[in-house]
């Protein structure tokens, strides 16, 4: 077995150095390349899911500006681990206020995460922005764009990321196979893909977890890296529930979760993605992704997941009774 397999995090090894290692996200990468180009980029901001190039991109974009001495012009901040408002006034000012090294006549700080920021920070860092454009430039990811002041959104370029298809991930993966001397069936890939719902990092991450098993990655041997409920155990969990069968329907579903180790959450959203399947009327389809919702925001708050899952299986045995909408219906 290769030593890569442990040594090295394949993530940052097989991370993106260049534009055209870059996978997806076309037109995004040819408008950032063109402000490369021309030495002079605004304000950016990124916003998009996880895993599909955010913070590869604002590294590149720091690579071809300022080559060999990016280091020395270049800030990293993660938002969800400082997110107070002294960490904006201080650490951003203290790099924002001297000169960049080189020919660009501006520093880079890349606000990982910057949805995370309090409401006061984000106050003090759209003030830090305006102070210091002569010599600094702001490049912020975030998941939601909405959890950002539109004050700072008005003085970026924002660039909204989409998932990553399955054919982009499959030519990254294909590149790391061939370098690390793996053989991966198409089953399996489809299986490292489903799991990953387009998070090219995840998919990265769980083949180099399967890689340290064996070189020879099979559908099988990615299932028992994936914690992920199967969609054929929740079936038959929902097949008892809507039959009326509550205590098998409840020892199917901990079965589930302790054997495999998988949270509520996790299950909730199997069970979401299955309901879709199910021999129902499309009101009953609705009305039961409705209680699956309200399940997941409980779960959120802190509810106990065992008594919450199990009040969604009577929902669902609510629904095989009544036959209708109706049964579904809280009262009072």
């Amino acid at each position: 077995m290769s030593e890569n397999y442990n040594s090295e995090v394949w993530t940052e090894k097989y991370r993106p150095q260049v534009f055209e290692d870059m996978v997806g996200q076309e037109e995004i990468l040819k408008r950032v390349k063109s402000l490369v180009n021309s030495m002079n980029i605004p304000h950016l901001l990124f916003a998009g899911p996880a895993g599909v190039g955010k913070s590869t991109l604002a590294l590149i974009v720091v690579k071809q500006l300022f080559g060999a001495s990016w280091r020395e012009n270049y800030l990293e901040l993660n938002a969800s681990d400082e997110r107070g408002i002294d960490v904006v006034r201080q650490k951003v000012k203290d790099f924002a206020r001297t000169k960049a090294l080189g020919d660009v006549p501006f520093k880079v700080i890349f606000l990982d995460e910057a949805d995370a920021l309090t409401r006061e920070a984000q106050q003090a860092l759209r003030r830090t922005m305006e102070n210091y454009t002569s010599t600094c430039r702001f490049v912020m990811s975030c998941n939601y764009s909405s959890k950002i002041l539109d004050p700072i959104q008005s003085r970026a370029v924002v660039f909204r990321f989409q998932l990553l298809e399955k054919k982009d991930i499959k030519r990254r993966i294909d590149l790391i196979a061939e370098r690390e001397g793996l053989m991966i069936s198409d089953d399996a890939f489809s299986v490292l893909y489903e799991a990953s719902e387009g998070d090219c990092r995840r998919v990265i991450n769980l083949l180099q977890a399967t890689a340290s098993i064996s070189p020879n990655i099979t559908p099988d041997l990615v299932s028992t890296i994936v914690s992920k409920a199967k969609p054929s155990d929740i079936k038959i969990v929902l097949d008892y529930a809507l039959s009326g069968d509550f205590v098998n329907a409840k020892e199917k579903l901990l079965d589930i979760m302790l054997k495999e180790s998988i949270s509520g959450q996790d299950v909730i959203k199997a069970i979401q993605r299955e309901i879709w399947n199910l021999p129902i009327d499309d009101g009953l389809k609705v009305a039961l992704t409705e209680k699956t919702g309200e399940a997941e925001f409980r779960l959120v708050e802190g509810a106990d997941e065992f008594i919450q899952l199990e009040a969604l299986i009577a929902a669902f045995i609510m629904a095989g009774i009544g036959n209708n909408v109706g049964g579904l219906k809280e009262e009072g």
